[in-house]
């Protein structure tokens, strides 16, 4: 598949997080729909949790017949678009909350045309309640599993964004996408080559740039352009599929293991409340380490906002790297 790209689409292309999806992605792990790869102890974790889940909310197992499934055999109400950087769960569902039913029947009807599903299936999704179920299916995997660990898989994705957004803005867009994926490529002249399963010829934005959405479950690259749902481009978030970064045993010896651990991880910025998830650590604790190691000239920071941005220094990285 390639995309063509004009400058209308670059200023109106940006990056965003959602909880609500991630939820979804997470579900097609715990069902064993998709591999759980680095999250198998995870998985494994909360697996018998999730299976009392679906006892509760049969709407769960539904939900296979109308999302993860491959083209355009996917539902868009469930996932409505986030319409920020960082949309909090609850104003996502909200927003599937309130789709029309007649919209969410429409959208199920074409999806399970000619698919072969089970009755109850069927009179689930096509009931008049299937909003308000699936809603509290998925609000139920999010409060009893998911938002145990959302900070942590927040961090990975936020890193994600930042890293990137950093790289659009210095270098442009081909440095800013040249490890989204195998499968993607920036071509000069304005052009994103996709290698797909279901190809299908160029397309164009049409000033409408695309959504690039990070995810912490997802092992390939997800592409949608349909006008239901802004373009957007779903992709595996950097960083969570790698061990965290280890840090020296000389060093931990010498500076402690958390600052060490804290200097190994700021291979790439991050801030207070980002590492205090990756490392499980209180914000007071993190921010003391942080504290020491910046009068001491290992680390710099870099207000952005409401944020300190925190990366190391030249001295830093020759104590992190020998």
């Amino acid at each position: 598949m390639s995309i063509e790209v004009t400058p209308q689409d670059l200023v109106a292309s940006r990056f965003a997080i959602s909880p609500l999806i991630e939820t979804m992605h997470a579900q097609w792990v715990l069902a064993g729909r998709a591999e759980a790869g680095v999250h198998g102890q995870w998985a494994g974790r909360w697996r018998g949790t999730y299976r009392e889940l679906v006892r509760e909310h049969p709407a769960l197992r539904a939900a296979a017949a109308i999302s993860g499934n491959l083209g355009d055999s996917n539902v868009d109400f469930v996932a409505p678009p986030p319409t920020a950087v960082d949309v909090p769960f609850e104003a996502e569902l909200a927003s599937m909350r309130a789709t029309p039913l007649e919209q969410a029947h429409a959208e199920i009807t074409r999806v399970l045309a000619g698919r072969p599903v089970p009755g109850w299936v069927r009179d689930l999704l096509l009931g008049p309640q299937v909003v308000e179920r699936l809603a509290d299916a998925y609000e139920a995997l999010w409060t009893e599993i998911l938002s145990h660990e959302w900070p942590r898989f927040r961090a990975v994705l936020q890193r994600d964004v930042a890293q990137r957004a950093g790289r659009l803005a210095a270098y442009g867009w081909a440095a800013a996408l040249e490890d989204l994926s195998p499968r993607v490529h920036w071509r000069r002249g304005g052009r994103i080559e996709i290698e797909l399963l279901s190809a299908g010829g160029p397309r164009q934005l049409g000033g409408k740039g695309l959504l690039f959405l990070p995810s912490a479950f997802m092992r390939t690259i997800a592409v949608y352009l349909e006008d239901a749902w802004p373009y957007a481009m779903i992709y595996p978030a950097r960083g969570i599929a790698t061990a965290p970064p280890a840090a020296d045993a000389d060093l931990s010896a010498l500076i402690g293991r958390s600052r060490a651990r804290i200097l190994a991880e700021l291979s790439e910025p991050a801030t207070t409340t980002q590492l205090a998830a990756l490392l499980g650590q209180s914000l007071g604790t993190t921010g003391g380490h942080l504290a020491a190691l910046r009068r001491t000239g290992l680390i710099t920071g870099t207000r952005t906002g409401r944020s300190v941005l925190y990366a190391r220094t030249p001295l830093g990285d020759a104590l992190a790297t020998g």
